[in-house]
């Protein structure tokens, strides 16, 4: 299980020194993701993805249980009035929750991604005046040293916070 935690850096030579001292502590470049204001160069240095940028995730899991769940009503109400001449079944009641819940996650899914990450909301002011963003993840025992390394070598680096849980694919 792995933990993001974030840090504000004031600037981009500071966060690559930051990312270089990450890549020694054996944290991979998968797991650390450089956010910075539209238009700075952030050359090498890992930038967020689309995952970590937007509600994608969020987004589908709340469409993948308002689909279900529709899909299970949807599903229920044919059951109980059936079209003439079709018999329904059980098997009726499965595939509308599945494919509720598929096309749910599908579209809530493509919402989110034009929705900003709703747990970045608190950095956006931070970002748009020049601050770097750093999200790392990290195994669960390797969060305190990790911060502590951090913060030893660079004081002026925020600590603003651990997620307790992140998805196990972004």
């Amino acid at each position: 299980m792995r933990r993001r935690l974030y840090f504000l850096l004031p600037d981009v030579g500071r966060a690559r020194q930051v990312v270089d001292e990450l890549l020694l502590a054996r944290i991979d470049d998968h797991h650390i993701h450089v956010m910075a204001k539209e238009g700075t160069a952030l050359d090498d240095l890992p930038e967020a993805n689309l995952l970590q940028r937007s509600d994608f995730i969020h987004g589908i899991e709340i469409g993948l249980s308002v689909g279900g769940a529709t899909g299970i009503l949807a599903g229920l109400v044919a059951i109980t009035f059936p079209p003439d001449g079709i018999a329904l079944g059980g098997w009726t009641l499965l595939v509308t929750a599945l494919a509720g819940a598929l096309m749910g996650a599908w579209v809530a899914g493509m919402i989110g991604t034009d929705i900003p990450n709703s747990q970045l909301k608190t950095f956006q002011a931070a970002v748009a005046q020049g601050q770097v963003l750093m999200l790392v993840d990290v195994p669960k025992d390797k969060v305190e040293s990790v911060t502590n390394m951090i913060r030893q070598h660079h004081p002026e680096a925020g600590m603003h916070g651990i997620e307790p849980t992140i998805p196990a694919f972004p």
